[in-house]
């Protein structure tokens, strides 16, 4: 059984997904994220980065998202991003325009993290998508192996807070974390909210 606290934790990641699907709603809501048919490979040719995304087509084979989606996706990641990247400030940045009562910088210091999967202190249109892949479309396995490094801050394949220690070691491992995950139907049904959103 999870304890009150995991159960707490694991409602703020959740909450976090949801701010993320919510942002992508109101970039759409306050036209940042056009739906029309106009080709983004054009602006993509014409535009002058410091990042240039990796062709649709890959983008599409290495994700759950069709070309379309992509080419929606990367016109709102490009209003926010005119370089094509975005560093950590700038998420920072943006993220904090959800909070704007509270000091989020911290979670969204790990949150960045996630994204930044190569560690080069940028997320690319590239990492944002594979991210958003998993969490909106990903398996169940997916999104917790996500959420597991999420939480393990120093990257050493354990989360050290005590949540879900089963053999009380003072660390949880990826497998006890993706245990217990499953065995909490809250958890396992809220992975299963924002699948096709886009």
């Amino acid at each position: 059984m999870l304890t009150l606290e995991w159960e707490s934790e694991g409602l703020q990641t959740v909450g976090i997904v949801v701010i993320i699907f919510a942002s992508l709603k109101l970039l759409h809501l306050l036209g940042l994220i056009d739906f029309s048919e106009d080709s983004v490979e054009d602006e993509m040719e014409i535009a002058t980065v410091r990042h240039r995304p990796e062709a649709l087509e890959l983008l599409e084979a290495q994700s759950k998202f069709t070309k379309k989606e992509l080419q929606i996706l990367y016109r709102g990641f490009k209003n926010e991003c005119p370089s094509g990247i975005v560093n950590e400030e700038t998420f920072k940045e943006i993220y904090s325009q959800f909070f704007p009562q509270g000091d989020s910088t911290t979670y969204a210091h790990f949150l960045f993290n996630a994204f930044d999967t190569d560690h080069n202190g940028s997320v690319s249109f590239e990492d944002f998508i594979m991210g958003l892949s998993i969490l909106l479309r990903g398996t169940v396995q997916e999104k917790l192996n996500w959420a597991f490094n999420l939480y393990d801050i120093n990257k050493d394949g354990y989360i050290t807070k005590e949540k879900m220690d089963k053999n009380k070691d003072g660390v949880v491992t990826i497998d006890e974390f993706i245990e217990s995950c499953q065995k909490d139907e809250n958890i396992m049904r809220s992975m299963q909210l924002f699948e096709n959103v886009i």
